[in-house]
């Protein structure tokens, strides 16, 4: 299939209606129907405004995230169009890309 992979970055200690806004992603993705996404939690990195974000031992609030998703481009359009709707506030990547399943159904 032909389609986009998403990268939405955003840091452990991000919002969206009271959620962790990575786990909030996730969860909408799964209520939306789509195939799939992946919370990726990251050591360390840093955004626009060139601040260090990273895991420390005492503060994992700052640590970066990843939220990446395989999705259709009907798929990707409607989940920006909900994304807008909600006024969520986040940096993303939107990849195109050819992706698929090899193999028989996982039991």
């Amino acid at each position: 299939m032909k389609g986009y992979v998403i990268t939405f970055f955003t840091q452990q200690d991000r919002r969206h209606h009271g959620q962790l806004l990575g786990e909030w992603l996730v969860n909408l993705a799964r209520e939306m129907g789509l195939p799939g996404a992946t919370l990726i939690v990251g050591s360390m990195g840093y955004g626009h405004h060139r601040r260090i974000h990273s895991s420390h031992f005492f503060e994992l609030a700052d640590q970066p995230q990843e939220i990446q998703m395989a999705v259709s481009e009907e798929d990707a359009d409607r989940l920006f169009q909900r994304l807008e709707a909600e006024g969520v506030h986040v940096f993303y990547v939107r990849t195109p890309v050819e992706y698929g399943s090899l193999g028989g159904e996982e039991s």
